[in-house]
This record gives C-alpha cells, structure tokens and sequence, in this order.
C-alpha cells in the first residue's frame, strides 16, 4: 500500500460522504500533531483537515468526532466541522473542516461565545460514553453529584496512573488523602451540568479568517463550566478580554478561584503521564495547596 493510494481512499470517502465528486491532489503535513500527524487535504475543489492514526486511534478520533458535533450542535462557538472518522486502507482518520487559522483575533467574542456554549446543559454530569484527554482514556459514567463525578472518574484514574508511572510516593500518598476529601472540598458546590470542551488550553484555541474565535481538539463532556476557565488559566494563551467578556456573560459563582487549583490538577497529573518530568512537583504544590484548605 502506497502513501497515495490511502490519501486517494480517505479522498473517495470523503467524496461518499458529502455526496460530491473528490479527486486527491496533495497532503501537505501541518505543525502541531502531538497526538497524531495532521494534514492539509488537497482535493479538486477543496481542502480538508486529516488526522491520521493506526487502526487502533479510531475510538479515539470517533471520540473527538462526537464532541465536535455536540459542540457544533449548539451553534454557539465555532469548531472545525467534522466530516467523517472512518479507517481507509488499514489507517484510522478523522476529517474535519479546514479552517486557516490566526492566533490574533476578538476575544471578547470568545468570552461571549464560550459562556454559551457553557449554557447548555444536560441532567447529569459525564458523557454517553468514554473518551481521551490527549492519549489518556477520560472515563464519563453519568453521575448526580459534581464532587463524586470529579472524585471517581477524573482524579481517582489519573492518581492510579501516576502510582504505575512511578510518581513520587509523596504525590502519591497525599494525593490519596486529597481523594478522599474531594467531597468536602465541593461539598456546597452544585453547578449545572454545563457542555464543556474539556481541554482548554491556549493551544486548543484560535480565530479564523474573520477574527471569530475557533476550538478544536476538544474532550467533551457535562461538567462544571469553571473547569475550561481554569485550564485556560493553566498555560495562558487567553487574554483579559475573554475573561471580562465571559465574567459579564455569566459570572463565576464564589470560590470558582480554589476550585480550580483541584480542577487543574487533573490535567497536571495527565501531564505527568504523558510527559513525566517537572509535572510531579507542580502536582505535589497543588496537593499541598489544597490539603493546607482543609486543615
């Protein structure tokens, strides 16, 4: 099998699917891609964004798939439309809308935007199914309550992770104590069950040719909406226009500023699993942090 002729079958699948005559030109390879290499499609009337992966990355893009749908459902912020998650000639894809993309743009209207995303919720917190925060498995049983939702499947697996990835035993131990207080810690915090992207960082996010603001590369699920704040807080990336503009399109309750040292400390500890290193003290500094909370 040729590189073309699986450029030429992901090409003939796109073609089905959108019910208009394709025929392959060129893949140029685009930057970024931590996770998977991603292309620019050329086609003979259009061009598409490709992720590629072995057979095995297909749950994940498909996961990555029906998180842009829902995003794109609530025709709030804009998301790279996606097209179709399918495996041609032994590779998983997932083709989306290409969207030239700048990194300059109104962050007002990403505020703005991002709080109505955040207004459309569901009865529950989770997801119908499982997906990936990065390569990680994201696990997303339905649950009624926010701090045994975040106790149980964000914090507990990251910490069972991180012990099989030989953390400090430190980290390990006082990040079981913190576990079992994670309740307590949000005890009197009941947000709604807000449609969340889920991986927020200044990475996951910029404007298109317009200057309207774009997200992609989401992991989906109904969560508190303070949990994109914070991650956008984690690396920077985001200006004090979008946060003025989604503080005056729905303020964040008391507290949002504690909280999100404990929601952040998911994706730290996923960083650590991923990329070992200088992340295991940055997660101990936040366990201290909050255990120092509760007395």
């Amino acid at each position: 099998m040729t590189e073309s002729a699986m450029w030429i079958a992901i090409t003939r699948c796109l073609s089905h699917e959108l019910e208009q005559p394709l025929v392959f030109e060129t893949a140029l390879p685009l930057a970024g891609g931590d996770i998977s290499p991603a292309y620019q499609l050329k086609t003979s009337n259009n061009s598409y964004f490709v992720k590629l992966g072995n057979a095995t990355a297909l749950d994940m893009f498909m996961g990555e798939f029906e998180g842009l749908c829902a995003i794109a459902s609530t025709e709030s912020i804009r998301c790279p439309r996606p097209l179709k998650c399918d495996i041609a000639e032994g590779h998983a894809f997932l083709a989306l809308e290409y969207i030239p993309l700048s990194s300059r743009g109104d962050e007002t209207a990403m505020g703005h935007l991002l709080a109505q995303l955040h207004r459309n919720t569901s009865s529950q917190y989770g997801w119908h199914k499982d997906n990936r925060i990065g390569s990680t498995p994201q696990y997303n049983e339905r649950c009624d309550d926010w701090g045994e939702f975040w106790q149980r499947q964000r914090l507990e697996p990251q910490l069972k992770m991180a012990e099989q990835n030989g953390a400090p035993a430190k980290l390990i131990a006082d990040g079981k104590q913190l576990l079992s207080l994670v309740p307590a810690l949000i005890s009197e915090h009941r947000p709604p069950a807000s449609l969340l992207h889920g991986d927020l960082w200044g990475g996951n996010h910029a404007f298109d040719e317009q200057g309207k603001p774009v997200i992609f590369d989401p992991a989906t699920y109904y969560g508190d909406r303070e949990t994109d704040i914070a991650m956008t807080k984690l690396f920077a990336g985001f200006g004090r226009r979008f946060y003025e503009a989604y503080e005056a399109a729905w303020p964040l309750p008391s507290g949002h500023e504690r909280r999100s040292i404990l929601y952040n400390l998911y994706h730290i500890l996923n960083h650590f699993n991923l990329f070992g290193g200088g992340y295991a003290n940055q997660a101990m500094r936040m366990i201290k942090s909050l255990l120092s909370e509760i007395g």
